[in-house]
């Protein structure tokens, strides 16, 4: 059964005591249907949210996906999908205040999800982050169903920024390099199982962030680094970022990449539905033993793998993750 449906909302509630009391009135003046999928939060716009589900796929069993539309937007600019952990529910990310504000500013839907493995013997190796083989179509057809649904047919056709933790960042870098068009920018972060070593060109062409912990396993951060190492030397307009102190956890990625994804929206979205791409000259290079940054220009680069970074904005977010400092 499809799930119920709902409008959007375009109130903004100025004080705690009249938020609550506004969205109480108007969570009560819906249908029952409708007050199940209609999400407020204090402080923030409100806006719709819709739920959609996909058949079980050959790579994957379920795939379970929720938007969120900030109710004030005319037209969607772009798609920030939301990508848990191994077989975990990122739909509820797309509550979450930070990412709303996120949306707002940027005109932006937020999509989370919820992908999961059939069962097999080898539970760490995450089957459904190999994309290609159903588990991003599964993501397309409810982009494409939410778009119908929400009266919003752009977002059938707009670009993703790719966040995701673990198996999320995974399945990140597996779709980027099955449809690099379509992704604005990404984020690798801290997973272990990938399908892909060396990216097509196309894909070594999208600005991405492969994180790394101090402190996790060795087997994810070699991983992460090998995969970094080949496709830097190939060319990729990427950045390796080690937060030393850090496990397997977020940390600070999340603030980089949203550093990532403000910079990359405005240097790659242009008025056709073609993203535009970056001269890797325009950019800074990152030492990554030195922990420094500096302009490319015409300068010969080092001999070892450096982080490649668009602006000086995200060079500076990627100093301050490195370092650690305050």
């Amino acid at each position: 059964m499809r799930p119920p449906r709902c409008g959007s909302v375009g109130l903004v509630m100025r004080t705690p005591a009249a938020a609550f009391a506004l969205s109480v009135a108007l969570f009560l003046s819906l249908p029952a249907a409708a007050q199940t999928t209609v999400g407020t939060t204090l402080g923030t716009t409100l806006g719709t949210t819709l739920e959609e589900s996909v058949a079980p796929g050959r790579n994957y069993d379920k795939a379970e996906f929720k938007l969120w539309l900030p109710s004030d937007v005319a037209s969607v600019q772009a798609i920030a999908v939301l990508v848990p952990g191994s077989n975990g529910d990122g739909r509820g990310q797309v509550d979450d205040p930070v990412w709303q504000a996120f949306a707002v500013k940027h005109k932006l839907a937020l999509i989370g999800l919820r992908l999961t493995d059939k069962p097999h013997d080898q539970g760490f190796i995450e089957e459904y982050v190999n994309v290609s083989q159903g588990s991003g179509q599964a993501l397309l057809d409810a982009v494409n169903a939410f778009a119908a649904r929400a009266k919003h047919p752009e977002l059938a056709t707009a670009p993703f920024l790719l966040w995701g933790m673990s198996a999320g960042g995974e399945f990140n870098y597996e779709f980027v390099c099955w449809k690099p068009e379509r992704v604005v920018a990404f984020v690798v972060n801290k997973g272990n199982i990938y399908y892909t070593a060396l990216a097509p060109k196309a894909a070594r062409s999208v600005p991405g962030i492969l994180f790394t912990g101090g402190k996790d396993l060795e087997f994810r951060t070699n991983t992460i680094t090998g995969l970094f190492a080949v496709n830097r030397r190939a060319g990729a307009l990427w950045a390796l970022a080690e937060e030393p102190s850090a496990g397997h956890i977020v940390g600070r990625s999340r603030d980089v990449a949203l550093v990532l994804f403000e910079d990359a929206l405005a240097l790659r979205l242009g008025d056709g539905p073609s993203l535009k791409p970056i001269a890797e000259k325009s950019g800074f290079l990152g030492d990554i033993k030195a922990k420094t940054f500096q302009t490319i220009g015409d300068a010969p680069a080092p001999n070892y793998p450096t982080a490649w970074l668009p602006t000086a904005h995200v060079a500076e977010r990627w100093q301050w993750l490195v370092t650690e400092k305050p």
